[in-house]
């Protein structure tokens, strides 16, 4: 007798005995009473009375309790990944029951923990999206409304207005591209043009482009080496993107009179990586997940006077992980952080090999 057969049949085989030896002793004491006891009357009964519950017993079980609990688990997990396994599922095993319907809930309970944290985001996410868009809209209707309400008649005025709302339209052109770049990158759509080319030269014209902005603040942008070119396989546009974002990152967030400083390293025999690091003011550990986020800002009103679209670090996650490749974070409070990406090191087959339009 298979495992699955003792199981499937030990509910009903069980019942069936204790109804079996009740009804035998309480016959017994009435044969007994009345003078008929006969031993092999007795034996007779009991196989008898035995096989009678045990056939009614199995028949109520499975097609009065077990299917229709059966069913009505099977119409629940139609709506949920976690379904019913017929391999461990017996036709009446009410254990094995149980214990799936227990994975069922723990599946559900998981599930609706990760819609609501879904939810959280969401709603994290429509209330940044409408607070950067409110902030340059106001802005231009308010200049707007001023020159109509008469001040265009005073050209300094009307200068100075018309100025202000190019700026707010250009800051909402600016939202509206990186958020349709983002949308691009998660779709698909933003093919990369992958070449070799020397990531210190990009390096070094991120450097250059951003010299003005750091001095503001007295910020040193250095390599902790002298390096040699190293060529590195990919998107040159879009990683000196990813760069630049960084390094405007830390520009932001840094110090006066602190280094942005960029390291380059071997990972392994075919990627290096890129660490971008600062000395300034670090990020708590409770902001760390959600650095890549949407107009996730960990200050929210001092980083708003710096500018920006506010997605700066999730276009940066977007391409790196459009290159396949991995970002990383690691941060103390009041010392600095770093952020470092992987890259593909620069084939070596020659010409044809140099570049390449990828989807």
């Amino acid at each position: 007798m298979s495992n699955n057969f003792r199981r499937s049949y030990k509910f009903a085989a069980k019942t069936s005995l204790y109804l079996t030896l009740f009804m035998t002793i309480f016959s017994a004491g009435f044969l007994i009473f009345s003078g008929l006891f006969s031993m092999k009357l007795i034996v007779i009964y009991a196989l008898s009375c035995f096989i009678f519950s045990f056939l009614i017993i199995q028949y109520r079980v499975e097609f009065f309790i077990y299917k229709k609990i059966k069913k009505i688990y099977e119409n629940v997990s139609l709506l949920s990944s976690t379904t019913l396994d017929p391999d461990k599922m017996t036709l009446t095993d009410m254990t094995t029951l149980s214990r799936e319907v227990e994975k069922f809930a723990e599946g559900k309970k998981l599930e609706i923990e990760a819609l609501q944290l879904r939810d959280s985001y969401r709603k994290d996410f429509m209330g940044n999206i409408s607070h950067e868009l409110k902030t340059p809209l106001f802005t231009v209707q308010g200049y707007i409304e001023t020159l109509l309400d008469g001040a265009m008649k005073d050209k300094k005025v009307r200068k100075k207005y018309l100025t202000r709302a190019a700026k707010g339209v250009e800051r909402l052109i600016y939202i509206v591209r990186d958020l349709d770049m983002i949308t691009k990158l998660e779709t698909g759509e933003l093919r990369l043009n992958k070449e070799n080319f020397d990531i210190i030269e990009v390096v070094q014209g991120v450097f250059d482009l951003l010299e003005m902005k750091a001095a503001k603040k007295n910020i040193t942008l250095v390599f902790d080496t002298d390096y040699e070119p190293v060529m590195v396989y990919a998107d040159r546009d879009r990683i000196q993107q990813v760069l630049t974002n960084l390094v405007v990152n830390s520009i932001k967030y840094g110090k006066n009179d602190g280094t942005t400083e960029v390291m380059i390293e071997n990972r392994s025999k075919n990627k290096i990586i890129v660490r971008v690091s600062d000395n300034g003011e670090g990020i708590e550990k409770a902001h760390i997940p959600r650095l890549f986020e949407r107009f996730y800002r960990v200050d929210k009103s001092g980083s708003r006077k710096e500018g920006g679209s506010g997605l700066g670090l999730s276009i940066v996650k977007h391409l790196i992980e459009a290159h396949k490749e991995r970002i990383f974070v690691e941060s103390t409070p009041g010392l600095g952080s770093e952020f470092s990406f992987t890259l593909k090191k620069a084939k070596k087959s020659g010409k044809a090999a140099n570049k390449a339009r990828i989807a």
